[in-house]
């Protein structure tokens, strides 16, 4: 039973606005705020910024909100969302203004850029901590100070439709030569096989196809500070990813024009959703919104099919929570973060995203369609998409170098751009 307060909140109202410090569209941004009616004003106003704004995703942070505030009469949490990259510049904006939210969420990249301005508050006394597992302790833990908290482990794959390859007698790839056999034969139907959007789908190719054999070693972090100290070349080592997305492309698998403007989980989701293609790339959490759209068709999720002897899957520790170090109520935002990370609450959202649990108990989602996805969590062959051991923002270099591969530029040539960003970052850090 809901409690007086509780039963008091009238409405949670979803405002589609224009936010004039973004820059952005207005259908890219999102403002979640819990409404309150017939009571005090609440002692302590919180406020939480984050990128999560699909419906599933934000009535599982609706529940929590609700259930933590139930709990504690005098603290009243809203929540704001902005899609894409628009996100991360409005983030910064607010930090290098003093603006910053109580408490936000971010990436790997947002990290490294944060590190030296003393704006992470350290979360290492929450007392959750202990129930994460071995890797994303491995993760969390760098630098000395642990400065998010992970509400999820997203996986990316290969979403195929059942029927249309059953209908032309072609099987699901389980290794390169038959990913490159069946992408073939629909080309020479004139059906282009694979969907890709503007974001996270080729560059996870890059990055599960060049880092695999670091992360098959028997030490992955002494291979990633091998990198970091300049003994080894990441831009070299990431070459047979970009080779494969260059075949790809040159083979006729992706329309290049089309995926330069498609947007991530989205307009790639419509796409797909046609019927018309075998193949789409993009993030696991996508396919709760794909059935939204009511594809006539059974699809499945498979690792990226991409290695001589089999597949491989990219994982990424994710939807990370941070806390302003500088907020007035630093010791009620680490509460609620704290409350985010106990087992029961987190499930809750896991399961929205059709992810994996960072918990010891590795719990996977319940969709159906993840259920080819789970034993690469524990079988030797995942790659981190954004590794908290690497000095440089791989995902974001990497999206940028295909982009350039979508506008034209070889293989050899993003390699050489990213190796010169790469020195640049060494440089800047000396």
């Amino acid at each position: 039973m809901r409690s007086k307060r509780l039963s008091k909140i009238i409405s949670i109202i979803v405002v589609m606005s224009l936010l004039g410090i973004s820059g952005c569209s207005e259908r890219d941004s999102f403002s979640y705020e819990v409404q309150e009616s017939g009571v005090k004003d609440a002692e302590i106003n919180l406020t939480f910024y984050g990128f999560k704004y699909e419906p599933l995703n934000v009535q599982a942070i609706e529940r929590s909100l609700y259930s933590y505030m139930n709990e504690h009469e005098g603290i009243s949490i809203s929540y704001e969302s902005v899609k894409g990259i628009a996100y991360y510049d409005i983030l910064n904006k607010r930090i290098n203004t003093h603006n910053g939210d109580d408490i936000f969420m971010v990436d790997q990249a947002t990290l490294l850029e944060f590190k030296n301005k003393n704006v992470l508050a350290d979360l290492s006394d929450l007392s959750t901590i202990d129930n994460f597992n071995t890797l994303v302790k491995s993760q969390m833990e760098i630098g000395g100070e642990l400065n998010y908290v992970p509400t999820s482990i997203s996986a990316f794959g290969l979403y195929c439709n059942e029927d249309l390859l059953k209908a032309h007698h072609q099987k699901i790839p389980t290794n390169l030569n038959e990913f490159k056999e069946v992408c073939d034969y629909f080309v020479e139907q004139g059906i282009t096989p694979i969907v890709a959007n503007n974001d996270i789908s080729l560059k996870t190719i890059v990055i599960a196809k060049g880092m695999y054999s670091v992360y098959q070693s028997h030490n992955s972090k002494a291979e990633i500070e091998k990198f970091n100290s300049g003994e080894n070349d990441l831009a070299e080592t990431l070459r047979p990813g970009f080779e494969l997305v260059e075949t790809m492309l040159q083979r006729g698998y992706i329309n290049k024009e089309e995926a330069q403007h498609v947007e991530k989980t989205k307009e790639d989701l419509e796409i797909f959703a046609k019927g018309e293609q075998p193949f789409m790339l993009t993030g696991a959490w996508a396919a709760l919104r794909l059935r939204d759209l009511e594809p006539d068709f059974s699809f499945t999720i498979q690792p990226y099919p991409i290695m001589e002897d089999g597949c491989a899957m990219v994982i990424n520790v994710d939807t990370r929570i941070s806390v302003n170090a500088h907020s007035p109520y630093l010791k009620e935002a680490k509460e609620f973060v704290e409350y985010l990370t106990q087992k029961d609450v987190m499930w809750d959202f896991v399961n929205s995203m059709s992810s994996f649990s960072p918990l010891e108990d590795e719990r996977a989602s319940e969709d159906k369609a993840i259920k080819d996805l789970s034993p690469y969590m524990t079988n030797g062959r995942s790659v981190l998409g954004a590794d908290d051991n690497l000095d440089y923002p791989i995902w974001n270099l990497t999206r940028v170098c295909i982009e350039r591969m979508l506008s034209g530029q070889s293989s050899d040539e993003v390699v050489a751009y990213l190796s010169e960003q790469i020195k640049q970052y060494r440089e800047e850090a000396v």
